[in-house]
Formats: C-alpha cells, structure tokens, sequence
C-alpha cells in the first residue's frame, strides 16, 4: 500500500491521512506487503532451488519491494507520476504471480494501494482484477478444484475493500465535522467581538447620559442660581446696596458648593454631600437646609426620614436619590413657584421611597414629556432615567394650581440592571 498517509490525500480519500486510524492502517499494510513478499519468496525458494526462473524471482521480487518503497516519495494523489508507478508496481506482482503463484497474496496491501490512490471506481476495478490474479494462482497452486479457493480471495477482498471505504467515509465526517466546528468557532468569536463591541458603545452611550446629568443636576443648577442672583444684584446694587451684597454672599456660596461638587466630580463623581459621611439622610437635609437659605424665604424646603433601613443603601443607590431630589428641587424653583416644598425619604421592607412634594402651581403630568422644550434642562426624563437604570419607577401626582408629588420608589432587592434609555429633552 502506498504510504501516503503524511500526503495530500487524492479524490476519494480526502480526509483520510489526516485520521490516526488511518496512519496505523497504512503502516500495517506496508509491515504486512514486505512480510508476505519476504515469506513469498522464502516458500520459492525453499520449495524451488536452483530453478531456471529463480534469478527472475529474485530480480522482480527485489524491484517490486524497490517500486513499493518509492510510494511514499510520489504521494498519494492520482498525478501522472504516481499512476505510471502504481501500473508499474501492479504489473511487476502480476509477472510475479505468473511466474511464482505463491505472491498471490501480496495483493492485499494493493487493495489498499489502489484504493487510496485511484478514483472509487477505478479503485474498485483494480481490486477485481487483482482478486481474479489471485483466484487463478490459488487454483494453480491446488491440487484439484476448491470451492474456498474460488470464494476466499473474494471475500478478503470485499472485507479489505469494505474496511478501507468505511475509514475513508468515517475520516471524511469527521473532516466535516471538524469544519463545522471551526465555522461555529470562527462564528462564535465574531459574536463575541460584535458583543464586545456594542457593550462598548452601550457603555459609552451610557456614561455620557450619566455624566450630562450629573452636570445638570449640579454645575448648571448651582450655575443657573448664581446668574440669577447675579442679575438681581446688579439689578438693586444702586437702590439697596445690602439685598445685593445679600445675593452676592449667596452666589459665592453656591460657587463655593459648585468647586466642591466639580472637584469630587473629577474625583470619583460621587456627590459632595455624600462624600462629607452621614449617610443619605444628612445629605438629604443638608440639600433642605441649602435650598432654603439660598430662596432667601421665597421656598422652604423640608426634610423627612421615616423607618430605618436594615440594611446600608448601594453606593449608586444612594447617589442616585440625592441627584433626583436635586434635579427635582431644581425644577421647583424655576417652574413651580412653589413656596414650600418637602423631601420625604421613607425606608420599606423591599424598597426605599424618596417623595418630592411642593405647592406650586402643578402641571398636567401626560404632557410633560415633550412640552417645556428647554435648552438647559433634562428635568424629568433624567429622573426616570435614573430611576430606569436602578430598576425603579417614577410616580407623578400634579394637577394645575394644586402642586406637585414626584415619588421615585428603588426596589432594594437585586435585579439586572435595565439597559440604558435614550434620553429625551425636558
């Protein structure tokens, strides 16, 4: 059998150098072609000596194990070269055979040989003719007619022939199969990579939501309060010199607040009030206590707590609640024209509550959503934003001339975080 078992396998056998079974084959048959044409040989000469046609024997014996070893130099593909040989190699064992019946079975390992190396069909007829090769000699051989001398060639034939075409069929699934995995595999890091990609966008997305609104909820609000009592004491410097100087301290209190929030915002972007220790109560009545001096009795802000958390409040829960009762107050101040307004934060068994009452002038709450067109604010969609990210709901109760409720509620058990809304203009 040729060896090409380490060579590019030729139509037919694809697949099948590359199956360890099929190696271990190949290096069977070729143990088994020298051993039979060794013993072949041995039985001619041990039977026959100093016969005519001994020198022949050995000659084509000896070129036939020579033509048998350049199999492995020419490959196992069907190329001209590697036909010219293996017709060559067939037509040396068939002289052989005429000459010493005993070589006869030698064609075992052909099978293979042509098997691996010619088409199915043209593999098929040379295992014919090899086996009608080896019935004749085994009839020449016997002394009188045996029927197992007709049928065994045969039959080791179609047993070979059999053997070599389920190996070749087996290498050839698992060829595909091992294509399929590397398609499934090639698929699977495309996916991973597209999902890598878009969780990296998402995020990004994400972030800069997040940082708008923590900008909103702070920097523009604290700036937005200066330029309005900057304005009023440029407005009444003239005529009432202390109200102005009044609403200048007050600006460079909410500066000073601004420079702290923006430098805790580079830090680490956790809000100040948190920053400071004490929990979200204390920063919640420390926004109360700011919020009122800086009306300067135009609001009064409130701050309840009611219930105790059993346990202490995520991080991002916490920071979360103090920028919503920010931004709502925000909204408060600039369109409610509220004179007081209440922060009640109320710790349940399963969620924490944060209600932001006020008795303005109210609003109707289904047409909030794309109304106001404000340039500088997000207002309510930042809340629910919020809120969405957290897993929590934002209730509204408000009616024109009867003042306003916002309820952000905060499931406490976890949960997924949803992904991230788009976010809409106040």
């Amino acid at each position: 059998m040729s060896s090409g078992a380490e060579g590019t396998p030729g139509p037919g056998t694809k697949g099948v150098s590359g199956d360890p079974d099929a190696r271990w084959l190949t290096l069977l048959m070729h143990a088994a072609f020298f051993l039979l044409l060794g013993a072949s040989l041995t039985r001619f000469l041990l039977r026959h000596p100093g016969e005519a046609r001994t020198p022949w024997i050995i000659a084509l014996s000896v070129a036939l194990a020579v033509l048998y070893v350049l199999g492995p130099v020419l490959g196992s593909r069907p190329t001209p070269r590697s036909l010219v040989w293996l017709g060559v190699l067939v037509a040396v064992w068939m002289v052989l055979v005429v000459l010493a019946p005993s070589f006869a079975w030698c064609a075992v390992p052909l099978f293979f040989t042509g098997l691996r190396i010619l088409p199915p069909r043209a593999a098929l007829a040379l295992v014919a003719l090899l086996t009608l090769f080896v019935v004749a000699a085994q009839l020449r051989l016997a002394e009188g007619f045996d029927p197992n001398l007709v049928l065994a060639p045969p039959a080791v034939a179609a047993v070979a022939t059999a053997v070599f075409v389920h190996m070749r069929r087996q290498a050839g699934r698992q060829r595909e199969l091992s294509e399929r995995q590397r398609e499934l595999i090639d698929d699977l890091l495309r996916t991973r990579r597209e999902l890598a990609a878009t969780e990296r966008r998402e995020g990004t997305l994400a972030e800069r939501q997040r940082l708008s609104m923590e900008i909103h909820d702070t920097l523009a609000q604290g700036l937005s309060s200066q330029q309005m009592l900057l304005q009023a004491a440029d407005r009444t410097w003239d005529a009432d010199p202390a109200t102005a100087r009044r609403h200048v301290r007050t600006a460079t209190g909410i500066a000073e607040r601004n420079l702290a929030e923006a430098r805790r915002f580079v830090h680490d972007l956790a809000p100040a009030d948190l920053a400071e220790g004490g929990g979200l109560e204390a920063a919640l009545r420390a926004l109360a206590v700011r919020e009122t001096a800086q009306a300067q009795g135009r609001l009064t802000v409130r701050c309840h707590v009611e219930g105790e958390g059993h346990t202490a409040l995520p991080d991002r829960v916490r920071s979360a609640l103090l920028r919503i009762a920010q931004g709502a107050l925000a909204n408060v101040k600039e369109h409610a024209h509220a004179t007081e307004a209440a922060l009640t934060l109320t710790h349940l068994d399963d969620r924490v509550v944060l209600d932001i009452a006020d008795n303005g002038q109210g609003f109707t709450p289904a047409g909030t959503a794309r109304t106001t067109g404000s340039v500088r604010g997000h207002g309510l969609p930042a809340i629910r934003a919020r809120l969405h990210q957290l897993g929590g709901t934002l209730t509204i109760e408000s009616a024109p001339g009867e003042g306003t409720v916002l309820s952000a509620a905060v499931p406490l058990t976890p949960a997924a975080a949803p992904p991230p809304v788009p976010e809409e203009p106040a």
